[in-house]
């Protein structure tokens, strides 16, 4: 059995990814796929690693949690999702650094069935537009508090998956930035799901759907489907041109009413997080979507 684990970050799904899986079950079910309702592990998976201790799941602990999640036979894939697997909001950030949680939480979730083939899915995000979205996530939660300190210029993502790889040694992890999920998210949903690009499902349109205007949404489907793009590259230079024209201001608009922060000071922690992008894509072990 495979399993994949989609886990976030903070602020860049909000469940769009499982809810398509789950309006395509019928299909996936053809292809050996289950994608359980969430409600059924959310709580429960964070429970299971902290009681593991870094040991593996034995055969009886494995059984149990598939007899809580599944319905019938067990699949071929099996698709588990939602950013909180990593950690509460609070947590992204603490005294210790950034998502110092996710390295064990990782190990945990791959030492529940160690001899399956294991495999993690995860947006990565500006700090600049992550922080807003952990302090609206955090239930009343302040910058101060968020913060735990740290400067804003100094989160990387780079530290957070050297160290997952280093606890996880074989560890197969597919990343991507959530700002390029507008072009990348047929290429994310499949891959999750572990189906190829010939694959059909009926999740194409679900980011560009909250992006375009309905103008413009009703006119790319209407392009794609009297020319089909042939490649990849070609679909996302369309999308790249209904975006110029269509895009709802609203839905791109990103507020950082933020003490203290100016425009510098977001140019300067964007262009550090694009130059930490660029070095994870090299990291042995991680595969990195790219428009």
């Amino acid at each position: 059995m495979q399993i994949a684990y989609h886990l976030g970050a903070h602020g860049t799904d909000d469940e769009r990814l499982v809810r398509g899986l789950m309006r395509n079950r019928a299909t996936l079910a053809e292809h050996g796929t289950d994608v359980p309702a969430p409600r059924l592990y959310r709580a429960l998976l964070p429970k299971i690693a902290r009681s593991l201790r870094g040991a593996p799941a034995g055969e009886d602990a494995q059984q149990v949690f598939l007899d809580s999640i599944l319905e019938e036979h067990t699949p071929a894939r099996l698709v588990l999702s939602g950013e909180q697997l990593l950690c509460f909001p609070m947590q992204a950030i603490m005294p210790e650094g950034f998502y110092t949680l996710m390295p064990n939480r990782v190990l945990a979730y791959s030492n529940l069935f160690p001899m399956e083939d294991t495999q993690f899915f995860m947006a990565l995000k500006n700090p600049a537009t992550l922080i807003p979205a952990l302090i609206a996530k955090a239930n009343g939660g302040t910058y101060e508090a968020v913060m735990s300190g740290h400067d804003p210029r100094q989160l990387r993502w780079s530290d957070v998956i050297r160290a997952t790889l280093d606890v996880a040694p074989g560890l197969r992890l597919t990343l991507w930035c959530d700002e390029d999920t507008p072009f990348v998210w047929p290429e994310v949903v499949r891959a999750v799901a572990g189906l190829g690009p010939e694959d059909a499902l009926d999740t194409d349109y679900d980011v560009l759907g909250e992006i375009l205007n309905e103008d413009g949404l009703a006119k790319l489907k209407a392009y794609f489907d009297a020319k089909p793009p042939t490649t990849i590259e070609e679909r996302r230079r369309m999308i790249s041109a209904f975006l110029d024209k269509f895009a709802d201001p609203a839905a791109l608009e990103v507020e950082l009413p933020l003490p203290g922060w100016t425009d510098d000071l977001v140019a300067e922690i964007t262009d550090a997080y694009l130059r930490d992008c660029a070095a994870i894509a090299r990291f042995p072990g991680v595969t990195f979507i790219t428009p």
